[in-house]
């Protein structure tokens, strides 16, 4: 099989929640279907990010580590495919740092290169196109492909680009948070100051040169107008590798309906992301609040004070170390109260994630949305918490009445589409 996963335990909640024959009936008939099109289809999750420390001869992907995303939690939820993240954080606009994020970039490509050549040659394979994702998954490997998120590692070199493409690198964000030398951040929104108003003229070029090899370009941390810049020049689609809908979470990470319908225009795809303050901030806010309240609860009666993230830099040293001793059991006793909370508001799920799904459908047509996580990157939601719960995405598209061919188009079959366009493209500049 393709996947397991505790089918038993499916079978008695679907029961468990239903008091006539009929439902039953109706609930193991749904759940049947979800698991046949699971089984059959190629499921493709375009944002994994990777830490190199799990990349070793000790530590690896083979083994079922506290990752979201190694090759056990894939075989258990039917993940047949993680686009794996060379990931760098905007740092300085100097030689310095862009030979600090070049060496970082080039440690996260050496990592996946050996994950799939030394650590699991047999159960994963490196895929750089769609031809290649078909051949290995009819093989029964696992598929592992690479995309680059912020540009920055390239530094003012171009020939960095053909690099990282040879590399395995199928698409690059021109920036992250925070503006880089090719392109405005959408973190810009926050204050009004732009570095480039767009792109940068070396960006431009940059995105030239994406389309003459045959790389995407991803349009998620990019700034609207760098986004709008894109599109004009680029003469290939385009993807957003993760980012929902503007229109039901106000978030400058995620696409508004006008960029929604240059995507269109376009012909290119935006992959959904289970990220959860990009889907639901309100029911996000409401239930950290309550949990919030626990903690500082839990803590009180402990003789300590509890801290938010955001607050423990303010601390010395001292005060953070009396608090770390103290987190985990914080933690782990709030978790019992909340078992025990009748009120606390639900987790964002996957229900608000699959809202997105739709309304992206509704406004650009099914043939131009599809799915990613950010898992490892801050992504995950109640019901897809890490790469074993992914049959519960397909699950609640079939409870939504989507066909297993449209299920197939958002779980990887719209992306490739545009990998294959893409390449077409750079032939014809070559």
């Amino acid at each position: 099989m393709k996947f397991y996963y505790s089918i038993f335990c499916l079978l008695f909640t679907f029961i468990a929640c239903k008091n006539d024959s009929k439902g039953i009936d109706d609930s193991l008939t749904l759940l049947e279907r979800a698991t046949g099109i699971h089984e059959r289809i190629i499921t493709l999750d375009t944002h994994c990010d990777i830490n190199v420390k799990n990349f070793t001869d000790s530590i690896n992907y083979s083994q079922n580590l506290k990752s979201q995303v190694n090759l056990p939690k894939m075989k258990a939820g039917g993940l047949d495919a993680a686009w794996f993240i060379v990931y760098t954080g905007q740092d300085s606009l100097t030689d310095t740092g862009f030979k600090k994020a070049y060496n970082n970039a080039m440690s996260k490509f050496n990592a996946i290169h050996k994950l799939v050549n030394e650590i699991a040659p047999d159960d994963i394979e490196l895929a750089t196109t769609s031809d290649d994702v078909r051949r290995i998954y009819k093989s029964g490997k696992k598929i592992a492909m690479i995309g680059i998120e912020n540009g920055y590692p390239i530094g003012l070199d171009i020939t960095n680009v053909e690099k990282f493409y040879n590399l395995g690198g199928r698409y690059m964000s021109l920036a992250h948070n925070g503006h880089s030398q090719l392109s405005d951040s959408h973190t810009g929104e926050a204050n009004g100051v732009w570095l480039h108003n767009g792109l940068s003229d070396f960006g431009k070029e940059v995105v030239k040169e994406m389309n003459r090899l045959g790389m995407m370009i991803d349009v998620s941390h990019p700034s609207k107008e760098a986004m709008r810049q894109m599109i004009a020049l680029s003469k290939a689609p385009i993807i957003a590798s993760h980012s929902s809908a503007r229109a039901l979470c106000n978030h400058s990470r995620n696409l508004d309906d006008e960029q929604l319908e240059w995507m269109k225009k376009n012909g290119g795809v935006v992959q959904a992301v289970a990220f959860k303050s990009y889907l639901n901030t309100e029911k996000l806010k409401a239930r950290n609040e309550k949990l919030k309240a626990l903690r500082i609860e839990v803590a009180d009666s402990l003789g300590v004070k509890w801290y938010e993230r955001n607050e423990l830099k303010s601390l010395s040293d001292d005060e953070k170390e009396t608090f770390y001793a103290f987190r985990n059991k914080i933690t782990s006793i709030t978790n019992k109260k909340i078992e025990k909370t009748k009120d606390l508001l639900p987790n964002v799920n996957v229900s608000d994630f699959v809202n997105h799904i739709d309304y992206l459908i509704k406004k650009i047509g099914l043939e131009h949305v599809g799915i990613s996580s950010d898992f490892d990157g801050g992504g995950g939601i109640e019901g897809w918490s890490d790469a074993s719960e992914t049959f519960n995405v397909t699950l609640e598209l079939v409870k939504r009445g989507y066909t297993e061919n449209e299920i197939a188009m958002l779980w990887g079959g719209n992306l490739l589409r545009v990998l294959d366009e893409v390449e077409a493209v750079a032939k014809t500049l070559n």
